[in-house]
């Protein structure tokens, strides 16, 4: 197990510390630790500093002739180009914003509803956040058939379990990118792959695997992916990508006097423009750490992006490796994958049990010592139900992203032990 500290340079050098001095939030905590990263990520200044200038210089509806309107106007197109490059989208309209995951998935599912005939399956996953299951379940009132494709036993979704499900009268896939909860990382381009074949379209809900990993949609060949900006160092908000073709085609509601086209026939109605600009800063904050790691001369924003990612991969490898170590070594029951051999296949995102102590017990004393971890049933039932979990207690799960340090896991240890000692018995 490597034992690197903040004093020892790591493998690929990255700059934790200097990055940390960029987060407020965190240099406020000063000695509290956030382990909660799943549930939301903390921002950098230069994303507070976009919010608060929008909110000085912008703060008026869009689509008006004076320059504040000219402002929120330029602002979003901005956005729309940095989160197209994020993500490697052919074109900056394929990117529409909105107020979080959840609500575009349900927009894009009521838009299939109107176009079930006799292709009305749709495959779903019991590893999933309930979001992307529940809301394609509602669709079965428009005659929709729900196809269950299921989680291996190893905490993993094969695609070859995809095959047999898919046929001539499937819809759509929908499936995470990166479960939420056990972190598990999912073969996107095998599951576009196996549906196309089949005449059917896939659909990503990306929201999990966005600060930890590269994503790209034309390499993947998805038809849809949402995202949402609290997890990806920026304020509350959403996005949805879609293929050009797709959601022109795509039945949605619209005033009248709005455009048949995305993004416009997607964005109706006034959203956090404030929040898309913290988006747009958060793009670029990624971009800055990967120029850290780009050698000298020219290079696009994309490789930027491509550098940052490559970079955050590597480094929270090593802070994942010494997380599931500390807890295989207070007899953590670890659900989904936990050998280092297949580390590439997850993200430092872990759910676990300590055998005979309460889940809401030591998310509540972590608490106590300034840790901020989760408990409970990580908004997702089925994954609970295979897990053979309460709905009640659920498990508890810790989630690093790469402003972590492996000094805060070794204190997460010092008080895991000190926690489990003064419950044993």
């Amino acid at each position: 197990m490597n034992r690197q500290t903040e004093s020892t340079p790591l493998s690929n050098g990255f700059p934790v510390e200097e990055i940390r001095k960029q987060f407020p939030a965190i240099v406020k905590a000063g000695e509290f630790i956030f382990l909660e990263n799943a549930g939301g990520s903390q921002v950098p200044q230069s994303v507070v500093d976009a919010v608060t200038n929008h909110l000085i210089d912008a703060n008026v509806q869009r689509m008006a002739s004076y320059e504040h309107s000219a402002r929120v106007d330029a602002g979003l197109e901005a956005a729309r180009e940095s989160v197209a490059i994020l993500i490697n989208a052919s074109r900056p309209e394929e990117i529409s914003f909105g107020l979080n995951a959840t609500s575009f998935i349900r927009l894009v599912s009521l838009g299939i509803a109107k176009m079930l005939d006799t292709r009305n399956e749709i495959v779903v996953t019991d590893m999933d956040h309930d979001a992307n299951i529940a809301t394609w379940m509602a669709l079965e009132a428009n005659g929709a058939k729900i196809v269950w494709w299921h989680m291996r036993e190893d905490g993993t979704l094969d695609p070859e379990d995809l095959k047999p499900l898919v046929n001539d009268r499937t819809r759509l896939v929908a499936c995470t990118a990166t479960a939420h909860s056990i972190g598990t990382i999912v073969d996107v381009a095998a599951v576009s792959r196996i549906a196309h074949e089949a005449g059917a379209e896939v659909f990503i809900d990306s929201v999990h695997f966005g600060p930890h990993g590269l994503i790209d949609v034309q390499a993947w060949d998805c038809d849809y992916l949402v995202c949402s900006g609290y997890k990806n160092f920026s304020p509350h908000m959403g996005f949805l990508w879609g293929r050009y073709e797709a959601l022109c085609a795509l039945p949605t509601f619209k005033e009248d006097f709005i455009p048949d086209v995305p993004p416009y026939k997607i964005e109706v109605g006034t959203f956090p423009y404030e929040n898309v600009a913290g988006m747009d800063a958060a793009v670029r904050y990624l971009e800055s750490v990967g120029e850290r790691f780009l050698a000298g001369g020219t290079h696009t924003r994309r490789e930027a992006i491509i550098a940052a990612m490559a970079a955050i991969r590597d480094y929270e490898r090593i802070l994942m490796a010494e997380m599931i170590a500390v807890l295989k070594r207070h007899d953590a029951v670890i659900y989904g994958i936990s050998d280092e051999a297949n580390f590439d296949r997850r993200v430092p995102t872990i759910c676990f049990n300590i055998p005979h102590l309460a889940p809401k017990t030591l998310s509540e004393e972590m608490g106590k010592a300034r840790i901020g971890i989760r408990d409970g049933h990580m908004f997702a039932p089925r994954l609970m139900k295979r897990l053979g979990l309460s709905m009640d207690t659920g498990a508890v799960r810790v989630s690093l992203l790469h402003y972590n340090t492996l000094a805060e896991i070794r204190r997460f240890d010092k008080v895991l032990g000190e926690i489990i000692a003064a419950h044993a018995g």
